[in-house]
């Protein structure tokens, strides 16, 4: 049987492959089209499956140990308020940048790496002398320190220059620190006691910047072998975008800060962070991100090269997708994957600090550690969207993009062809499984499936390869693949139908078999063993019957006719499969091929129809003038080889086993009990519920030492007369009498009774049978089971 299926889905495949190729190859045109120009809504659904499998499968654990956040948070905004010596001297937010040098200050002294600040210093403090105590701080330090640079329609475009870059080596020894009257520092206390800051003497106002030094310094040498750099631009309207420039900071920090780099947001069409571009250009000039200029110092970067798919910075090189971009490997929310502590704690330590007193902070906490420092509290406006949360600091971007720098973790985007090979490969596979395998289970768990196995394989190369391969095209492709495979196969299905059709016209009601078809409930032409309720009648007597026409035969064929119609429709419209005809008898089956839960009863209504029609038949032949008619039926239920039996010439669906031979059995045996209608023991238990019976006699077919009881089929349940339900009850009660060798008190309660019902065979038939054992008793191993010869 193995063998034969594989035989078959051998030749399905040999003989379909082209056609599951050219579907396979269609499908994925198509679905590329819909990708390029975004129907189907095909780009909505990438980035969906690709922020779910980013959020499920590139998850990391762990803190970074390069990287911290010390946060603007709504702490920190309360504590500098509350304490009267902060509010003085520093202002409400944003502070002054008072508060930003003792914020330096204090990670120089915590031994801190570098700093990148996600904020931008372009407009100068009320009081010149603030801006000028912050750059001092800067550059005695010597802490790296990289700065924010913001853009905007209005401003000023900057003349184009010649940038160079001279690397920075962040491992180089810093100056010493001056003292700390040198720096003139304000003394606090973090409680807010009656300590107040000292007053800072004002220097000379500030010139304006100079824009050619301005761009000088935020211009950065890249170099991009003939692929355009993305414009600065915004959309101020749906649809339409505009030129930005970048504003220049305070003139006294382009001297001081080590390195600057552009803030932008970057959001996809839909507003979600998920990627970067690394460097822009405004026209004139190029510019890197905030994280590319920490990073260029950290590699001893001269300049930012994209060659192909690749982008080169000093000693590092990463992959990139065509445009230049690359997609963020943000691995967790921004508390799973970075430490943070609150401005107002560092600045308290600071406090603390001058006053001699124990600090708050673990000396370790900053220690060769890249700081980062932005804005997290709600109130500040800076949230953004990523694949992780809908809600988040902005500062979270350049924290993940420097995280991604530093470790090579960016994400790329697959090539074109390598995603059209993978829809081209998963649309094949839809048609050959679909058109091959032909499983209608199959069909919709593949459908329900196709997703998810493509989504797992997404996860798989974003986990394993920190690749993005597109799925939603190939996902279409093998959507569209597989609707094309299951129509070819509802097309290959409407032929079977149609032969199932042809095959069945004769033996069932038409709306049985399209029932079967769209049920999807074919048979097995090669035949299944199942539990069906066989179907045999006769007329009593036909030989007789028959001798009056054999002057003229065409009138006993039109008669037999009318009586097969008859009985053959009544058997039909209970869904009875029609045998065969032999001469007179009709052999029907219940229960295939449509299967039938409740085969039984309906045999059971059909013979009951069927005694009713030949009653009504009757009638008509004796106002015809034509001679009587009466039919017997047997039924019995068992499990029966069915299918198409025959010759290479002739074959017909019916079926075999020994429960067809009792069904024909019972039907004879009605002439020995004066029953009409007999059925067999699997029968009435079936249909017990749903039928009047009358329990006749244990019989033993020959051949079989098994005693069966059978019944007489009376009527549907509670259609029985009460008259008949008497004659019942006392047939019951004389078979009782009968079994137990009382053969005259069984006779005198028959004898009784058919004098009130003469026409009951039943009766009348045993009522004999006592008499006969009244005169002739059986032998003393009678057991009250009566033989049912051949």
């Amino acid at each position: 049987m193995a063998s034969d299926t594989g035989k078959v889905l051998r030749l399905r495949l040999r003989n379909h492959l082209p056609l599951m190729l050219g579907l396979a190859v269609l499908s994925t045109a198509l679905s590329a089209g819909c990708w390029y120009f975004g129907w189907l809504w095909l780009p909505n659904l990438e980035r969906g499956l690709y922020d779910s499998a980013l959020t499920t499968f590139t998850r990391r654990h762990g803190l970074s140990q390069e990287l911290i956040l010390v946060a603007v948070d709504q702490s920190s905004l309360e504590g500098v308020r509350n304490n009267p010596s902060y509010a003085r001297n520093f202002g409400t937010y944003p502070w002054t940048r008072s508060l930003w040098a003792r914020v330096v200050e204090e990670l120089a002294h915590q031994g801190a790496r570098a700093v990148l600040f996600d904020m931008v210093m372009d407009e100068r403090d009320t009081d010149p002398s603030v801006d000028v105590d912050f750059a001092r701080v800067l550059h005695s330090t010597g802490l790296p320190f990289y700065l924010g640079v913001a853009s905007h329609p209005r401003a000023a475009p900057l003349p184009k220059v010649e940038p160079v870059h001279v690397p920075l080596d962040p491992n180089a020894p810093r100056p010493p620190e001056e003292p700390a009257q040198a720096q003139n520092p304000p003394s606090a206390t973090p409680s807010g006691g009656a300590e107040e800051f000292q007053e800072v003497e004002e220097d000379q106002a500030q010139p304006p910047t100079d824009p050619k030094e301005a761009a000088l310094a935020l211009a950065f040498p890249v170099r991009t072998e003939g692929r355009p750099l993305p414009l600065m631009e915004s959309e101020s309207a749906p649809g339409l975008r505009e030129r930005i420039y970048p504003v220049p900071p305070i003139a006294a920090l382009l001297k001081e800060v080590d390195g600057f780099g552009l803030v932008e947001v970057e959001p996809d069409p839909d507003g979600l962070m998920r990627r970067t571009r690394f460097a822009y250009t405004d026209g004139a000039n190029a510019y890197v991100t905030i994280p590319v200029a920490l990073a260029a110092d950290f590699f001893g970067a001269k300049e930012l090269v994209f060659s192909g798919r690749t982008l080169r910075l000093g000693s590092r090189e990463f992959e990139v997708n065509e445009d230049g971009s690359a997609e963020i490997n943000f691995g967790g929310t921004l508390t799973e994957r970075f430490p943070f502590i609150p401005v107002i704690q560092l600045l308290d330590n600071w406090a603390l600090r001058k006053q001699g007193k124990p600090p708050l902070i673990p000396p370790e906490l900053f220690r060769g550690r890249i700081v980062v420092v932005g804005g997290t509290a709600v109130g500040l406006g800076d949230n953004k969207s990523t694949p992780f949360a809908p809600a988040v600091p902005g500062v979270n971007k350049q924290l993940a993009v420097l995280d991604n720098l530093l470790s090579g973790r960016f994400i790329t985007q697959a090539p074109l062809w390598v995603s059209l090979l993978f829809g081209l490969g998963l649309a094949l596979l839809s048609a050959v499984l679909l058109m091959t395998l032909r499983w209608p289970v199959l069909e919709f768990a593949w459908l329900v499936g196709l997703v998810p196995l493509v989504f797992g394989v997404l996860g798989a190369s974003l986990a394993l390869g920190q690749v993005h391969l597109l799925t939603a095209m190939p996902a279409a492709a093998g959507l569209l693949a597989s609707v094309a495979a299951m129509a070819s196969n509802h097309l290959f299905a409407n032929r079977e139908a149609a032969f199932i059709r042809q095959a069945f016209s004769r033996y069932m009601e038409p709306k049985l078999i399209e029932q079967m078809i769209e049920e999807n409930q074919l048979p097995r032409l090669d035949g299944e063993e199942r539990e069906i309720t066989a179907f045999f009648s006769d007329i009593r007597g036909f030989s007789t019957f028959s001798e009056r026409f054999q002057k003229d035969p065409r009138a006993l064929v039109r008669v037999l006719n009318q009586y097969l119609t008859r009985v053959s429709t009544a058997l039909l419209t209970e869904g009875g499969c029609l045998d065969k005809y032999i001469g007179d008898a009709v052999v029907c089956l219940f229960g295939a091929p449509v299967k039938h839960s409740d085969h039984a009863v309906r045999a059971c209504r059909g013979a009951l129809v069927a005694q009713a029609e030949v009653e009504r038949l009757r009638a008509e032949f004796r106002e015809q003038g034509l001679p009587d008619v009466y039919t017997r039926i047997g039924l019995n239920s068992a499990k029966l080889f069915v299918g198409n039996f025959g010759s290479e010439q002739l074959f017909d669906y019916t079926a075999m086993g020994d429960g067809m031979n009792l069904a024909s059995r019972l039907e004879g045996a009605n002439k020995a009990y004066g029953s009409l209608i007999m059925i067999g023991p699997r029968t009435y238990e079936l249909a017990r519920d749903a039928i009047e019976v009358r329990e006749l006699d244990q019989v033993r077919v020959a051949g079989k030492s098994e005693a069966v009881t059978v019944y007489e089929l009376l009527a549907l349940k509670g259609e029985l007369p009460e008259r008949k339900h008497e004659t019942v009850k006392r047939y019951h009660e004389a078979l009782a009498l009968y079994r137990q060798r009382r053969f005259v008190e069984a006779a005198a309660v028959l004898e009784a009774r058919l004098a009130k019902d003469p026409q009951d065979g039943p009766t009348a038939a045993l009522l004999a049978r006592c008499r006969d054992y009244e005169e002739a008793p059986p032998p003393s191993t009678w057991d009250g089971v009566t033989s049912l010869d051949k």
